[in-house]
């Protein structure tokens, strides 16, 4: 399913999601480059009041974002409507696809059903809901195309599952799995590579004691700050949760054939939205840290 024939409100959270995410991590990249521009104004090289000056200020600027970081916690608003939105996607499948408590044949009565969820989802997360985006407020709630899912045949309903949700998701998570494995490794060499170039310029100014051009401090700031980012980023720990994911699908796809009924296929969505929900229970508890 494309975003635009998800309900109103997945919309809304998914947009502020992805807004705080990139909020946060630009206040942490600014915050690492002021304190590495601080580092190098830092340097004997320049011995000017004026430049010393501009690396105070420098400093200030990095303690402003910090705080404005620190105050506004837009990682909490970024997790909060996360989950908002995840907890809406997976209403959204079982009710397209006539699972459980959205099953039967009677329209108005999961129609009902499904506002129900959606309200107690929506009061649940009533701090994410502050947060979320106003943009689609008007629009539907139950889209024309989950409706259409829901008039397709039992086998129809299974094909389409099992291409745009269990294919998809599971395509999903093994590209991020290695894209978080790479990542991980590539910033891992980055942060090494500068802790070697920071110990080859300290032996050097023992052996070259009268040059004052050694750039000990700013690589330093390099190599932690990258440090920090490989901790922010946590990519190992998705890489490691992501390959579980996508083998758990694996293994939940292989029942997808001994759906034959309604009941059995009911019991088959649920499976595997609760497989997919891990990872929004994960945003959930990231709100406590």
């Amino acid at each position: 399913m494309k975003d635009e024939q998800y309900p109103a409100l997945f919309r809304s959270a998914d947009v502020a999601s992805n807004g705080y995410q990139r909020k946060y991590l630009r206040l942490i990249a600014a915050e690492y480059a002021l304190l590495f521009i601080a580092s190098v104004l830092s340097l004997n090289l320049f011995s000017s009041p004026l430049v010393y000056a501009a690396a105070t200020l420098v400093l200030g600027l990095s303690a402003a974002v910090l705080l404005t970081r620190s105050v506004g916690k837009p990682e909490q608003d970024w997790y909060r409507c996360r989950a908002l939105a995840e907890s809406v996607k997976t209403l959204t499948w079982r009710y397209s696809m006539c699972a459980y408590p959205f099953g039967g044949e009677d329209a108005a009565d999961a129609k009902k059903e499904f506002k129900e969820n959606l309200e107690r989802t929506f009061r649940s997360n009533s701090e994410a809901a502050a947060k979320i985006s106003e943009h689609w407020s008007a629009e539907n709630q139950i889209t024309p195309e989950m409706d259409r899912l829901r008039s397709l045949s039992l086998a129809k309903r299974k094909e389409f599952y099992q291409q745009r949700r269990i294919g998809d998701q599971r395509s999903w998570y093994s590209r991020k799995a290695g894209w978080n494995r790479r990542m991980s490794r590539r910033w891992v060499f980055a942060s090494v590579a500068s802790y070697i170039l920071a110990g080859v310029c300290s032996v050097a100014r023992v052996r070259y004691p009268d040059t004052n051009m050694w750039p000990i401090d700013p690589l330093i700031v390099v190599a932690t700050s990258i440090v920090g980012w490989i901790q922010i980023k946590k990519y190992n720990e998705l890489a490691a949760a992501y390959s579980v994911t996508a083998q758990e699908i694996g293994l939940i796809n292989i029942t997808l054939d001994q759906s034959e009924d309604i009941k059995t296929f009911s019991d088959f969505v649920i499976e595997a939205e609760t497989a997919f929900s891990r990872e929004h229970t994960l945003w959930i508890a990231r709100q406590a840290n």
